[in-house]
């Protein structure tokens, strides 16, 4: 949704339509596969790359549901970028979420993320740019992957005050009332049935 805000699908090109969807094996990649899967009910046309795949039942669920649906998984990412920036209109970014350090994630990740950092298309970063970000910390490295659009899931993270891109959503309306004032959680406003809201 946060996507098809922040690129309507009626503004775009044929070619900008196209979307790589880059999901990693923690929660963060289940995330980015229910995201191409919604981008594809969006008529927007994603493909996935996961540079490692995960063992767990909803990635696996969550696979089969994207298969389904003829969204293709690439079986490589390019190395060379300019192949991506050609190929794609954006780039979203579900390689690893809070609290996963890329020292965690194994090499094929970490390839991953360095050839997205030198993208020249829109990146679009779920819940936290990736690990070169410290959730709580923020980022300070000048190779640290910075996105033009991050979505915050469930409420934004410490290091999203750092966060100098173009546009922040927050995908949190489904928080329940108890967690909000037991973390002290001052959430946006949510217009009509929208599921996220603009920062």
């Amino acid at each position: 949704v946060a996507v098809h805000q922040a690129f309507p699908l009626p503004s775009l090109s044929r070619k900008q339509r196209t979307v790589l969807v880059v999901c990693g094996p923690e929660q963060n990649g289940a995330v980015g596969l229910a995201c191409a899967r919604h981008l594809r009910v969006f008529e927007y046309q994603p493909s996935i790359f996961c540079p490692a795949r995960s063992a767990d039942a909803l990635h696996r669920d969550l696979t089969t549901q994207c298969e389904k649906m003829d969204i293709p998984f690439l079986s490589f990412l390019p190395a060379e970028v300019r192949l991506i920036d050609d190929a794609y209109g954006l780039v979203v970014d579900a390689v690893l979420g809070p609290g996963v350090r890329l020292a965690e994630a194994g090499g094929h990740c970490a390839r991953a993320l360095a050839t997205l950092k030198r993208l020249s298309i829109p990146l679009v970063s779920l819940d936290s740019p990736n690990k070169s970000w410290d959730a709580e910390a923020g980022g300070d490295a000048k190779d640290a992957v910075q996105p033009d659009v991050l979505v915050s899931l469930a409420a934004p993270k410490s290091c999203a005050g750092r966060f100098s891109g173009r546009l922040h959503f927050v995908a949190g309306r489904f928080v329940p009332d108890d967690v909000r004032r037991k973390f002290g959680l001052h959430l946006p406003k949510y217009t009509g049935t929208d599921c996220v809201a603009s920062l």
